[in-house]
């Protein structure tokens, strides 16, 4: 096969592959504790952001003032993201989107923002395994396993974000799988041009990184805070742990693979 073949395989199984494993993870949990596996999802992305993706952007040679700024702007853009979310839902301060939130339900807000940001990681995700195929066959195989492996823990803290964000399965499904395609094109895109995408890599990281943060910390962590006695608290830092857990552990599992 030729190595664009190779690069079509491996983006559409780094993507859909993972998709479907943590499909089948979220999904198999109960509608009633979906509020309570957000606390993991929080892990999920905060480990993801910060010990993974920020610290590969800054390995692709960007310095560190270049990606703190692109994430504190891209903060900054899903913070205003989220204002015309709520804008084109309504014009006035009785709208319901203004209320108290009901615990579960967010109006789409944050579904929307970690779809944006998982876009732009999965479209890195295809830049890195072109690369990695333009180098040699087996080590495209290698990082496609790689990125299935660091991509499942994420993938389920996505789909918890989205149902919580009051999105049906199906509707989680979709936008999941329409967000995995852009592996694909990333993939295909730096088959033709990889020298011109990949110095923009930093900078998609650092978005996809400040997407993970904002939802994290301005959508998730308050809702968390409405249920303030001891046991829920601890039953919330430890599933928090246990989300940073599941990706120091992928990360560890990529770095034999590797």
């Amino acid at each position: 096969m030729s190595s664009l073949s190779y690069i079509i395989l491996a983006s559409l199984a780094g993507g859909v592959l993972s998709l479907l494993v943590a499909a089948m993870v979220a999904f198999s949990a109960s509608a009633a504790l979906v509020p309570v596996l957000v606390s993991y999802a929080i892990g999920a992305l905060l480990g993801a952001a910060f010990l993974e993706i920020l610290p590969h952007a800054l390995k692709e040679g960007a310095s560190v003032s270049i990606v703190s700024a692109t994430l504190l702007a891209g903060i900054l853009l899903f913070f205003l993201l989220e204002k015309l979310v709520l804008w084109r839902h309504c014009h006035t301060t009785a709208c319901e989107a203004h209320a108290p939130q009901q615990p579960g339900h967010d109006h789409g807000r944050s579904g929307l923002m970690i779809t944006i940001g998982d876009t732009f990681h999965n479209f890195v995700d295809g830049v890195i395994i072109a690369a990695a195929f333009l180098t040699s066959v087996p080590l495209g195989m290698i990082t496609a396993l790689a990125i299935i492996a660091h991509e499942i823990p994420q993938e389920v803290g996505d789909f918890l974000i989205l149902l919580h964000s009051g999105y049906s399965k199906a509707q989680a499904f979709a936008l999941n799988l329409l967000s995995s395609l852009a592996t694909l094109v990333g993939g295909v895109l730096a088959w033709y041009a990889l020298e011109a995408v990949h110095g923009w890599v930093p900078f998609a990281l650092a978005l996809a990184a400040s997407s993970m943060i904002y939802v994290a910390v301005a959508d998730l962590i308050p809702g968390l805070h409405r249920r303030a006695e001891l046991g829920a608290t601890l039953q919330q830092v430890l599933l928090i742990a246990l989300g940073v857990a599941s990706i120091v552990a992928t990360e560890h599992l990529v770095g034999h693979l590797a």
